[in-house]
């Protein structure tokens, strides 16, 4: 499991939880549950980060829990 925050919330118009990862932009995943949308972005996170590096792009370092104002 990776360290990245994780948002998970219900989206109508898709009828499935969405899993996001702030840190990482684009970085996103659905399921039909919060538990499957957890998983399924576990993987996504890899494969973003697999990109990055085969990108020569920075990867953030995860910083945990994130505050919004």
């Amino acid at each position: 499991m990776s360290k990245y925050e994780v948002i998970i919330y219900w989206s109508k118009d898709d009828d499935a939880f969405i899993a996001e990862v702030p840190e990482l932009p684009g970085c996103a995943a659905d399921g039909p549950t919060r538990a499957a949308a957890l998983k399924n972005v576990d993987v996504i996170i890899k494969e973003w980060i697999e990109t990055a590096k085969s990108l020569g792009r920075s990867i953030p370092e995860p910083k945990g829990r994130l505050v919004f104002a």
